[in-house]
């Protein structure tokens, strides 16, 4: 059964950093693309992030200040967050679906996701 595990929220002061992390169980990332996203209440879940690979790719709302990254031994993928702000409350979930060059970055391409976990930017 596929399980993707999330950890690293909380809340944090405006400027602060956080490291999201998606624990695999059940599949290897090896064979998906692997994505971030975010959704706050009455709004579209939004793409922000996504990894194949050494290939990644950023939303404009994060780009600069977030960065994905993986590891390879144990398959945990990382959303390092630099320089948060209060916009940047939400929810936030991993996801894993499709393959490159043709990543999805839409949310119902996404077959597997994470539990979510809650990110709070204080101002």
């Amino acid at each position: 059964q596929v399980h993707l595990a999330q950890s690293g929220g909380g809340t944090v002061p405006a400027g602060g950093s956080l490291r999201l992390s998606c624990v695999p169980s059940g599949i290897t990332y090896r064979g998906y693309c692997m994505s971030w996203f975010r959704q706050t209440p009455g709004k579209e879940r939004e793409w922000l992030s996504t990894i194949f690979g050494d290939s990644t790719s950023y939303a404009d709302s994060v780009k600069g200040r977030f960065t994905i990254s993986r590891d390879t031994g144990e398959d945990t993928v990382y959303l390092q967050m630099n320089r948060l702000q209060p916009e940047d409350t939400a929810m936030y979930y991993c996801a894993a679906g499709g393959s490159a060059p043709f990543c999805p970055t839409a949310p119902d391409a996404m077959p597997f996701w994470g539990q979510g976990t809650q990110v709070t930017v204080s101002s």
